[in-house]
């Protein structure tokens, strides 16, 4: 895993709920200030109000019911149906690529750094490999109940990623059974207050900083 130092970038003070299109707009323009080399390479952490986001391949059947007046969005990011929602920890990753790196690669640094922190906060964690034919497993898995912990989804554009990763800290994982996360359909999601039993969401916050190398 190579040592990419962050600028850790707060848009919101931390902890803020940042509606999914503001959020949207502002990864954009970071994006954009990334490409033309404005801006250094940034980890954004913020949360949500209450939404799911799908990819450009979710089927029709993944979706939840409407009963539940959660809003449903399609972003750009890859891979399938997410949740977000407060007591969620959310990363945008706007990271310009090593020369012959590619955005799976990437997504392979992010999942190591996202178990070492993990690891610090007493939940050990692994990543899992795809077998042929199956539906991605990328994120990051408790491995001793078997659970999903962290969702990943990114993108690259000339050269630079967007998206990142969503780590469940303390929030309702109720509205995660009301869809397929993932497209798995038996998927287990947790959270770190669910492995742990209890939870300090600023611990959690500075485990992740020190483990993307960011500055506090």
């Amino acid at each position: 895993m190579r040592s990419r130092p962050l600028m850790l970038m707060f848009e919101e003070p931390a902890g803020e709920v940042v509606d999914y299109d503001k959020a949207m707009a502002r990864m954009v323009a970071m994006v954009e200030e990334r490409q033309r080399d404005e801006r250094p390479d940034t980890l954004w952490l913020l949360s949500h109000p209450a939404v799911y986001t799908i990819g450009r391949r979710t089927p029709s059947e993944h979706l939840p019911d409407p009963a539940h007046h959660i809003p449903v969005l399609e972003t750009t990011r890859g891979g399938q149906l997410t949740y977000h929602g407060p007591g969620q920890l959310v990363g945008y990753l706007i990271v310009r690529l090593a020369p012959n790196e590619g955005v799976v690669d990437y997504i392979r640094e992010v999942e190591h750094r996202l178990i070492a922190a993990l690891d610090s906060l007493g939940i050990p964690a692994e990543r899992r490999d795809t077998p042929p034919g199956s539906e991605l497993l990328t994120g990051v898995w408790v491995a001793r109940t078997n659970r999903k912990i962290t969702s990943i989804g990114m993108r690259q554009s000339r050269a630079v990623t967007s998206h990142g990763f969503a780590l469940n800290v303390d929030g309702d994982l109720q509205p995660w059974q009301w869809a397929v996360a993932c497209g798995l359909p038996e998927v287990d999601m947790t959270s770190v207050a669910r492995e742990l039993g209890t939870v300090d969401p600023a611990l959690v916050r500075r485990a992740i900083i020190e483990a993307f190398d960011a500055q506090p």
